[in-house]
């Protein structure tokens, strides 16, 4: 293959402008999706046109690189990578061209989010069918790539179904248009070669007409191998259609047309309990009477696994089971969607399998319920005991019929092999995902998978069913197409990708001429060697390359919508600014053995810039479905990469921020007076600090004293004064005491002990576990009250990153005992208790930090419970996130992330609104965008103090 340099040198003549990365970082992010495999490109490119992808094309046939085509990258059949070009669709040819609301349909650039389809289509009452659960981040070309279904496929089925148009550059980069009837070339000078081109498929329709009525478009899931059934005359011959679910491996697509539907007028949720998924797939074909328009099921490990990830109200309005399924029917208005709802239960009722069920009312129950089904793949790949599993046969599909009988075998042949599988899907669909215990990190355990997958081919095809049921056959089942498909029909298949691509170009060893299943596994051996002074991981007993490995690429933090990560990545939307794009980067470094991409170890300079733009908001913490933490990573890397060398001068500066805000308690006026004149820019300056901003006023040594209230005679808590509560809001002390005592719960104040946040988070772990390790002493010395601590970034250090670094008894006792202020409230106040008044309406702004360790609805249901008409939620990062905004060459990374929210929450109040940011971050930023005219902007403690001068009620 053509090395990298001569494809670069005639891409500069041919497409000028063109982006094409051969980096090092960059084909790490890029050698990998949501699959098992690891394939690294040669290069990945990011085309602005048409004429991009077209000059590529040629470019690639020319040097004889192989070409691959790629949208999200959440491919779970390694159908994403390759290894040649990456071409990523996502990051510019990613627009709704238009949507046409008398045709109902809308034509869309392949790089188009669903979602954003989804927001353009709204307003005319219309959307697409086909919603995978990654349907916040998956794209349009993708889905069409794979012949992609989802949760409402029973009704819609798959995104063949709603493609009416394809226009596509051919692997000679022509530019065609696909249709009913036939192909026709976008330039006339290439007529002939397409006319050609359509003529050899028609003859190779008719050659092949039994073998394609016979063994194709059997069941509603058949998506293993290429859908040629299109191409007869009684089909129309549609070739667009043809080419859905080729997988980049016949054509490109550059836009297409696809067909939008009304929107239900109405919908009602069933959730249904059973003992076990067989149960409750023998009821599946008794609720298909129905005609609902979902009939998803799930068993009970990855509801267990969102529990014991995020606490026992992370999962709502399940009925009594182990096993599930949700049925969402519609109707004309919601009487008639519930009536017919009422008609399924009383059905089953009848019956002996259902063990409950109920109708879910509550849109928050709704809600909670589907985001368990959506994120299934990530929950079932780290589960309560530890354990980890794969995908590899996660798609296989029967007629919905035969699903019980199947479910009961499959169960079988794992237990033959000693494998365990979590199983979820579309159960009224046939399509059964499941992820298994599989071991392929070692040749053994990859011999192990092999053999079973050659069993569970021969198991699903001898019960009617496919390999695929949407996510296509990629490198994880292409081999095992000849279970599936007849000599001539898989030859019918060669032709087919020949006529399109004669060359090979087109993502080899997909479909044809396919790459064996166990070849290009992301085999590696697990390099735990750390420097003395790291984090323990005690979630992961490998260290850093098994936290790390926790990234499946299932791509949730690639999502504009939804939970709070990942706000680098919203606001660049650049792969290498993903959660998932920094974790690929790091697994690759740490990989053992050769052929890893970066060579550089802990002093990579490529990881180092990917991590450069985490803000350590922690989000992924929460939101990730396999729970990578992002934030604990890159304070481990610093950690590693700075060891006895220099660092940038803001980890210094604001890294030691504590240290100098205790010098500064002592000469507060003058330190102000310096830092706020034209010096302090210059100081700003040397410490690696943004001039952009004013810096906050330290509060002179004592006015924390002068701010709080006498001390109680029986404290029922202690109040920890943080660093930052201390330094620059001591009113925020007394604030919070007297709203404590006034609920019931009175505090004892301690000063003068640090959480080790910013050392954490500059990875000087090394500083940062003595400060903790005298900081958690003191405080399990002291008693076994609870600490409330005012600062939300502190309280989750404590909570959080102190038992992770220090991994001592002491610091888990002392984190137990943590409590954010409107967690104290929540939990320690008096069950009556009310203030003195609030707002009918409130603008809130949770701490990140808040919302990854303590829960990321406490305060806004504690504000809902005291009287609050209407908490308006500024979803997000605020994006100061602590030191990050506040370090020179992060400020318009800051700003931008601040602009997906909150700015435009705030741009909408008057001054006399209500906004409330208990992070000190949050509420510097807040301040920062508003400017001095805005609203002000409190502490939840300022805003509930029963005496706001300083008295006792």
């Amino acid at each position: 293959m053509t090395d990298a340099r001569s494809l670069v040198d005639l891409l500069a003549r041919t497409a000028p402008g063109l982006e094409v990365d051969t980096g090092e970082g960059r084909r790490a992010q890029y050698a990998y999706d949501a699959s098992n495999y690891r394939v690294p490109p040669l290069a990945v490119a990011f085309p602005r046109s048409v004429e991009d992808v077209a000059a590529l094309v040629r470019a690639c046939r020319d040097l004889s690189i192989p070409l691959t085509a790629r949208g999200a990258g959440t491919s779970m059949a390694g159908n994403a990578i390759g290894p040649g070009v990456v071409l990523d669709f996502s990051r510019h040819l990613n627009k709704v061209i238009a949507v046409d609301p008398d045709t109902r349909t809308a034509v869309v650039e392949p790089g188009v989010v669903l979602d954003d389809l989804q927001r353009a289509a709204a307003p005319h009452g219309l959307f697409f069918g086909p919603d995978p659960s990654s349907h916040s981040r998956c794209t349009l070309g993708g889905m069409i790539g794979n012949d992609a279904c989802g949760n409402h496929s029973v009704r819609y089925g798959r995104t063949v179904e709603h493609v009416e148009e394809l226009e596509i550059v051919t692997a000679t980069g022509v530019r065609a248009v696909a249709g009913v009837g036939g192909l026709r070339a976008v330039e006339s000078e290439n007529a002939a070669e397409i006319a050609t081109l359509d003529a050899e498929l028609t003859r190779l329709v008719d050659d092949n007409l039994a073998a394609l009525r016979t063994e194709l478009g059997r069941i509603p899931r058949q998506v293993s191998g290429y859908q040629l059934h299109h191409l007869l005359p009684e089909h129309g011959r549609h070739t667009a259609r043809a080419l859905v679910g080729t997988e980049g491996t016949c054509a490109v697509v550059t836009r297409a047309t696809v067909r939008l539907h009304p929107k239900p007028a109405a919908t009602t949720l069933l959730a249904l309990g059973y003992r076990d998924v067989v149960d409750a797939a023998l009821d599946v074909p008794a609720i298909l009477r129905h005609r609902p328009t979902a009939v998803e099921g799930m068993d009970e490990a990855i509801v267990a696994t969102l529990r014991h990830r995020r606490g026992p109200g992370a999962v709502t309005g399940l009925p009594e089971g182990a096993a599930w399924l949700y049925v969402e029917l519609d109707g004309t208005d919601q009487t008639n969607a519930d009536a017919r709802a009422a008609d399924v239960l009383t059905e089953l009722r009848a019956g002996e399998r259902m063990v409950a069920g109920r109708v879910i009312d509550d849109p928050a129950e709704r809600r909670s319920l589907w985001r368990v089904r959506e994120d299934g793949a990530g929950l079932a790949a780290r589960l309560v005991d530890g354990g980890t599993s794969w995908p590899g046969w996660e798609d296989a599909a029967v007629d919905p019929h035969q699903l019980a009988d199947y479910l009961r075998d499959f169960r079988t042949l794992l237990a033959k092999h000693d494998f365990t599988g979590v199983l979820y899907g579309h159960f009224g669909a046939g399509c059964v995902h499941v992820r298994i215990d599989f071991a392929p990190a070692t040749p053994e355990g990859a011999a192990a998978m092999r053999a079973f997958l050659e069993e569970a081919a021969a198991l699903v095809v001898s019960h009617g069913g496919t390999l695929s049921g949407e996510h296509g056959d990629g490198r994880a089942r292409s081999e095992l197409l000849a279970t599936m498909y007849s000599p001539r029909m898989r030859a019918a298949f060669a032709s087919y990708k020949r006529l399109y691509d004669p060359d090979g170009v087109l993502n080899p060893g997909v479909i044809v001429d396919p790459a064996g299943v166990d070849a290009g596994l992301a085999l590696y051996a697990i390099n735990s060697r750390a420097p003395e002074g790291g984090f323990t991981f005690p979630d992961d007993p490998g260290g850093l390359a098994e936290a790390a490995s926790r990234c499946i690429g299932v791509g949730r933090c690639r999502s504009d919508s939804g939970g709070a990560m990942c706000p680098s990545y919203r606001a660049t939307h650049d792969e290498r600014d993903s959660t998932r794009g920094r974790a690929r980067l790091l697994q690759e470094m740490l990989r053992d053995g050769p052929g890893t991409v970066i060579t550089g170890g802990s002093r990579s300079t490529e990881v180092r810039d990917a991590l450069d733009l985490c803000l350590s908001c922690k989000a992924c913490a929460a939101d990730c479905p396999v729970g990578v933490d992002m934030a604990t990573y890159k304070s481990e890397f610093l950690h590693r990469h700075y060891r006895r060398r220099l660092r940038p001068l803001s980890h210094y500066s604001l890294g030691w921020l504590p240290w100098w805000a205790v010098l500064a308690r002592w000469f507060a006026r003058p330190a102000n007076a310096l830092l706020g004149g034209p010096l302090g820019r210059l100081v700003a300056r040397l410490g690696g600090v943004t001039t952009e901003r004013a810096l906050p006023s330290f509060a002179p040594r004592r006015a924390l004293r002068a701010h709080l209230p006498p001390p109680p005679e029986t404290p029922a808590a202690v109040l920890l004064v943080d660093s930052f509560t201390r330094a620059f809001r001591p009113d925020v002390a007394g604030a919070a005491a007297r709203v404590l005592a006034d609920a019931g719960v009175p505090v004892t104040a301690r000063e003068g002990l640090c959480c080790g946040l910013t050392w954490v988070s500059t990875g000087q772990l090394g500083i940062a576990r003595r400060v903790m390790t005298r900081t958690v002493e003191r405080l399990d010395a002291e008693g076994e009250l609870p600490i409330v601590v005012p600062e939300p970034s502190c309280a989750a250090a404590l909570r959080h990153d102190a038992p992770a670094l220090l991994g001592t008894d002491t610091a888990r006792r002392v984190a137990a005992r943590i409590r954010t202020f409107s967690g104290a409230l929540t939990e320690l106040a008096d069950p009556d208790w009310k203030p003195v008044a609030v707002p009918d309406r409130v603008t809130l702004q949770t701490h990140c930090h808040e919302y990854a360790v303590f829960g990321e609805t406490t305060q806004s249901t504690l504000l809902r419970r005291l009287g609050v008409g209407q908490v308006d939620e500024a979803n997000g990062c605020c994006g100061l996130a602590g030191n990050f905004g506040f370090e020179a060459e992060h400020y318009d990374t800051s700003m931008a992330v601040g602009a997906l929210s909150l700015a435009p929450k705030l741009a909408a109040l008057d001054t006399t609104a209500t906004v409330l940011a208990d992070g000190f971050s949050c509420r510097t930023q807040a301040a920062h965008l508003t400017g001095p005219d805005g609203p002000q902007v409190r502490h939840l403690a300022q805003l509930l103090d029963p005496n706001p001068s300083g008295g006792t009620r």
